[in-house]
């Protein structure tokens, strides 16, 4: 029985899937500019290099991702729009696509109705094949806008498919044909990027408004230290399922 069949699940546990065939088109949502970087940057860089064309959906506007209490705010929010702007250019090259920004204030994400339906527009309009997210039932996870965005993602994917969510838009209703959640509290998917752990390095050093704060990189000692975090922890995740470097996904093909 399939994940999203009504009725009582499968009691057989799920097999671990390798390497998803190259979509043509992919939509990375996170909740703040550099989330899909550390969630999905390395699989992303895979499969543009492949020809597929790379979408990054921003909810917040990153408006808290600073230390600093004198900050100039509205710089920062255009510095992060910029930064992430870079980053899925250094991640896809010619084959990224769209980047759009929903602007909502950091630390306030709410699943409202009306942000599913935007979720669901920005679907509906690029009707990606594949959508990648925060995984939103993930035990313990602290920061709101990560479960608030995944299960924003999850209900937008909902709403875009059926034909009777948001008739106001006047789109074409769009299935894709799989969810993968990233930071997954249940993995069963597994893409091998050991070529492409530099350009998920790349990628999040775009995102230079955030070395102090998130990857605690404010010399150059440090920002080597961050980058071989993000490389030894992507080896660790290989290593169990037998390749060099990994990330890991809960992979959903009945959407």
């Amino acid at each position: 029985m399939a994940a999203n069949e009504p009725g009582q699940p499968d009691p057989s546990p799920s097999l671990t899937t390798f390497n998803l065939p190259t979509p043509a088109s992919a939509l990375a949502i996170g909740a703040h500019p550099d989330d899909v970087e550390f969630g999905c940057g390395a699989t992303l860089a895979k499969w543009a290099a492949a020809g597929c064309i790379v979408h990054h959906l921003v909810l917040t506007d990153g408006s808290k991702g600073t230390w600093n209490p004198d900050a100039d705010v509205p710089a920062l929010i255009a510095a992060r729009q910029t930064e992430q702007r870079d980053a899925a250019r250094r991640l896809s090259g010619s084959n990224a696509g769209e980047v759009v920004f929903l602007g909502q204030v950091d630390g306030e994400l709410t699943n409202s109705l009306a942000l599913r339906g935007e979720v669901a527009r920005v679907i509906r309009t690029l009707q990606p094949q594949v959508i990648l997210a925060h995984d939103p039932w993930k035990h313990y996870r602290l920061h709101p806008d990560h479960r608030e965005a995944g299960l924003l993602a999850c209900d937008g994917i909902v709403a875009a498919r059926d034909p009777h969510f948001n008739k106001e838009h006047g789109l074409t209703p769009h299935r894709p044909e799989t969810l993968m959640l990233w930071e997954a509290e249940s993995p069963d998917h597994v893409e091998d990027v050991v070529e492409f752990v530099e350009h998920k390095l790349l990628a999040l050093e775009a995102h230079a408004s955030q070395f102090e704060s998130t990857m605690k990189a404010v010399g150059p000692q440090q920002l080597t230290d961050f980058r071989a975090r993000i490389a030894s922890r992507l080896q660790l995740l290989g290593a169990a399922h037998g390749v060099s470097s990994a990330e890991l996904f809960k992979l959903i093909s009945d959407l």
